[in-house]
């Protein structure tokens, strides 16, 4: 269900957004949440339609998890972590129950899957800003994505700079995918590698 006016989200998760940016524009990164745009071409570079699981870094107030729980398999299961707990809060009011939402880092990935007796993910998707976060961290994060996905799973990340590029690709070699949706503030690019 869309929201009314057609836009991409709901006015309380853009006003959600908007606060969690004030409160640490550091780690949100963004004034507004993903455009629909940018949450279809996310959905279609990670496989949403057949996946299994889904592992989404970063879901913030949970636009681009509605558009992934829209595209999903009934019996799947998307597992979101999320750092800042008034917007895993606000993403656990989602209420789907293929959801599950962890207050806690990335870096924590294989530990939340591990916990849930779920397989690997078929992809992970990160909205999280690799730009801002300390070089180790954000090594360390591409380092557990890829120990956490099978060989052919992906990793799909959208972001307006291009630091994620600069620590994924040690990890997971050449992206296979790579394109700009300028229909979105800012315009952002999206990523994709896969686990060799």
């Amino acid at each position: 269900m869309r929201p009314p006016n057609g836009l991409a989200m709901w006015p309380a998760d853009a006003l959600a957004f908007f606060l969690g940016f004030l409160r640490d524009p550091v780690g949100v990164g963004s004034v507004i949440p993903s455009s629909r745009f940018l949450e279809r071409r996310i959905v279609d570079a990670a496989g949403a339609s057949s996946a299994r699981v889904v592992v989404e870094l970063g879901p913030g107030t949970g636009g681009t998890t509605r558009a992934l729980l829209a595209a999903m398999p009934a019996d799947a299961r998307l597992v979101c972590i999320e750092i800042d707990p008034k917007f895993a809060d606000h993403v656990a009011r989602l209420g789907d129950p293929r959801l599950i939402v962890r207050c806690c880092s990335a870096e924590h990935i294989g530990d939340v899957l591990a916990e849930h007796d779920l397989r690997p993910p078929d992809a992970v998707v990160s909205g999280i800003p690799f730009s801002t976060m300390p070089p180790d961290a954000a090594q360390l994060i591409a380092r557990r994505v890829h120990d956490a996905l099978p060989p052919g799973g992906c990793f799909v990340a959208y972001q307006f700079k291009s630091a994620v590029a600069g620590f994924a690709a040690p990890v997971f070699g050449e992206h296979d995918l790579s394109i700009r949706e300028w229909r979105n503030i800012p315009p952002m690019r999206l990523w994709r590698w896969r686990r060799r």
